[in-house]
């Protein structure tokens, strides 16, 4: 259990939230490095060792620093990166080359000639203006990429739309129009700069069902089977994506990695054998189910505002700028308070944050002990996308991340100051005070 109870405090893998707030300030993001390397390990069991030539890559835009990209590839996993910036922080944290995914849906010319130079893995090709640059790039470099196709399944997924992506009318991948596709399938098999490996996709986020992975796996199938037939060629690759669910609240249905992935390679291996097919290598790519309940933010209780017969706002010191969730997409979240963990609830409070929006809450009517100013409070499962997705809006400072694990915490990234808010920030010459 990396959560207890101890003394009225909540201790997160094995230290007192308490304690950690007083040392390292708040808001904090503080990660259980052994709920992450649990994760790691369940996808280990349940398919990575169940299985022959699988991989799994953590989609690190998820949460992506130095600190987690070792913990990463010290547990054994590949990695996906979808931008310059995170490709570099893998290379700052020698992360193995072979082992990274270059994704993104509008790589620049720069970006991809950082992922050549540092000789990638694999490129993720969303759109057919990419190869021509992939193509020029290796050839003034005199490299060699290897590429995948990132299609689009047309497939319908129970979540939120906003983080839906395997559907025909969606900004990512090339989708299954065979005027389309197959003229840039041809043009990559032929191209010598290029090793054209297979397929990817992906369909979306906090998924509990897993009709949608069979769905699209039966679609990516069978353009593998089509692709072998037309060019006689074996795709090598086939990328399922990820948007394994997890539990923010209590309604959340989290299921094992077995409950997806065992029927997909079923699915795989019965279309490979009827079609005498080689079965080409299956890769994963699970980012939230890896780090988000790993998580959690701490943030110090301030002014609390009563409205009478309406509601009680509690205001913490962040808010919209370390969780965009709530406000982005109605994201649901849970928290406690972590000095007085032991008490039972005896108000309903809704949790806002400093930010000047409306939109700016964090927890709406939750149960709580009779809130003081000065409390802490915990919020659960904030490991995905909560540092990824943090800003500056108000000229708020992005929090400290914190690494805790049985006992043991450290600081992995510092938190912001307000000189390096503005220490790209100029006055122009005709501004000048004289």
């Amino acid at each position: 259990m990396i959560k207890e109870i101890k003394d009225n405090h909540l201790f997160w893998d094995g230290c007192d939230t308490v304690a950690l707030a007083k040392e390292f300030g708040t808001p904090l993001y503080v990660f259980s490095v052994t709920e992450i390397r649990t994760q790691c390990r369940a996808i280990r069991e349940e398919f990575l060792s169940r299985y022959e030539n699988t991989r799994a890559a953590y989609a690190s835009k998820a949460f992506n620093t130095l600190a987690m990209l070792r913990l990463i590839d010290e547990e054994g996993l590949s990695l996906d990166v979808v931008s310059g910036g995170e490709l570099y922080t893998a290379i700052q944290a020698g992360f193995p080359a072979e082992q990274i995914e270059f994704n993104g849906n509008n790589k620049s010319i720069d970006e991809l000639a950082l992922a050549i130079d540092y000789g990638v893995g694999r490129i993720i090709v969303d759109g057919s203006q990419e190869i021509g640059l992939i193509r020029a790039l290796c050839q003034e470099k005199q490299r060699k990429a290897k590429v995948m196709f990132r299609i689009t399944p047309e497939v319908n997924v129970q979540t939120h739309a906003f983080i839906s992506t395997g559907q025909k009318d969606s900004k990512f991948g090339i989708p299954l129009d065979e005027e389309i596709l197959f003229p840039l399938i041809e043009e990559v098999i032929d191209a010598p700069e290029i090793d054209f490996y297979g397929l990817h996709f992906h369909i979306g986020s906090q998924l509990s069902d897993n009709h949608s992975h069979i769905a699209a796996t039966e679609a990516a199938l069978a353009l593998v089977l089509e692709i072998h037939h037309r060019f006689d060629y074996t795709v090598k690759e086939l990328n399922v994506g990820g948007g394994f669910g997890v539990r923010y609240t209590e309604k959340d249905i989290r299921q094992p990695y077995s409950y997806f992935l065992d029927p997909v390679m079923a699915t795989i291996e019965t279309f490979c054998q009827a079609h005498q097919l080689q079965r080409p290598t299956v890769v994963i790519e699970p980012g939230r189910s890896i780090v988000a309940e790993a998580g959690i933010s701490l943030h110090t209780i301030g002014t609390i505002k009563t409205l009478p017969q309406i509601r009680t706002y509690a205001s913490i010191d962040g808010g919209m700028t370390d969780n965009i969730r709530p406000g982005l997409y109605q994201a649901e979240y849970t928290g406690i308070l972590a000095n007085r963990a032991a008490e039972a609830a005896t108000e309903t409070v809704t949790i806002s944050g400093k930010a000047c929006e409306s939109t700016d809450i964090l927890v709406k009517d939750l149960q709580l002990p009779k809130v003081e100013t000065g409390d802490l409070f915990a919020t659960f499962a904030t490991g995905a996308y909560g540092y990824s997705m943090a800003s500056n809006y108000n000229k708020l400072a992005i929090p400290a991340v914190v690494f805790v694990e049985k006992g043991h915490a450290e600081l992995v990234v510092e938190r912001q100051t307000f000189q390096q808010l503005i220490q790209n920030e100029r006055i122009p010459s005709f501004l000048m005070k004289e």
